[in-house]
C-alpha cells in the first residue's frame, strides 16, 4: 500500500466523522425549531378558522365600498392574517365582558341553555370544573405531585385535581391527572392514596415547562420521596 493511500484514509475518517458530527449538531438545532414552529403554526392556524368567516364577511362588506381593496384583502395570506387578528379581538372582547355584569348575565343565560343538552353539558361542566380546579391550590395537598406511574420503581408528575374519602375505610384519596409529553392535554386519571403522594415545591408553569420540554427544563432540585417520619 503507498503512502498516498495510507495518508488518505485518516483524512476521509476525519471527514466523515466530521460530517457525521455536525449533522447531529444540525438536528439538534432544528429539532425545538421544529417543535416551536409546529405549535405555533397549530394555534395559529386553529385561530385563522374561526375568524375566516368573519374576515370574509368583512371582505365582502369592504367590497361594495372599495373593490381594489377587497381584492387585495382576500389574497389567502392577508385574509388568514385578517382571521387570527378578528379571533384575538374577539377572545380579548370576551375575557373583558366576563368582567362586567351584562356579560356576566349573558354567560348564565348561555350555560342555562348548555345545560339543557344531556351530552354538551356534561362536558362542558367537566372541562370548567377541571380549568377552575387547576387555578386554585387544594387545601390538603400541593397542586403538583410525583405519583408513581406506570410502575412502583417509577415516578411522574401529576396536579392533583381533588380530594375525596374511601366510603368503606375512611382512607383519603386524591384524584391526580398525569399528561402526556410533549403534548399535556391528553393522559391518564389515577386515583392514588394521599400517602403516596410526593408533594413538589413546584408551580403550575414550572410543570407544565418540565413535561413539554420532555424534562430538559426544569428546577434543580426535586423532592423525589417523602421525608420519613420520625418515629414515637
Amino acid at each position: 500500500m503507498s503512502s498516498k493511500t495510507r495518508k488518505d484514509k485518516p483524512t476521509k475518517s476525519r471527514f466523515i466523522s466530521r460530517a457525521q458530527r455536525n449533522i447531529f449538531a444540525g438536528i439538534l438545532t432544528v429539532i425545538p425549531i421544529w417543535f416551536t414552529w409546529t405549535v405555533f403554526e397549530f394555534i395559529v392556524k386553529q385561530l385563522s378558522q374561526v375568524g375566516l368567516p368573519s374576515a370574509r364577511a368583512l371582505a365582502r362588506e369592504i367590497e361594495k365600498h372599495s373593490p381594489n381593496l377587497a381584492e387585495m384583502i382576500q389574497a389567502p395570506w392577508l385574509l388568514n392574517t385578517l382571521a387570527v387578528i378578528l379571533t384575538i379581538l374577539a377572545l380579548y372582547f370576551l375575557g373583558w365582558i366576563t368582567t362586567v355584569v351584562v356579560g356576566q348575565r349573558l354567560i348564565k343565560i348561555f350555560e342555562y341553555f348548555i345545560h339543557r343538552i344531556p351530552i354538551v353539558q356534561s362536558v362542558y361542566s367537566a372541562i370548567k370544573k377541571f380549568l377552575s380546579v387547576l387555578q386554585t391550590k387544594p387545601d390538603e395537598v400541593q397542586r403538583v405531585v410525583l405519583i408513581e406511574f406506570p410502575s412502583e420503581h417509577m415516578k411522574t408528575v401529576g396536579f392533583v385535581t381533588r380530594v375525596f374519602t374511601d366510603a368503606n375505610t375512611g382512607r383519603q384519596l386524591a384524584a391526580v391527572y398525569v399528561p402526556t409529553t410533549p403534548n399535556p392535554t391528553s393522559g391518564y386519571l389515577e386515583i392514588v392514596p394521599l400517602e403516596n403522594l410526593v408533594s413538589t415545591d413546584w408551580s403550575m408553569d414550572e410543570a407544565m415547562t418540565f413535561i413539554i420540554s420532555g424534562g430538559a427544563v426544569a428546577p434543580d432540585h426535586i423532592q423525589y420521596e417523602n421525608a420519613p417520619q420520625p418515629t414515637e
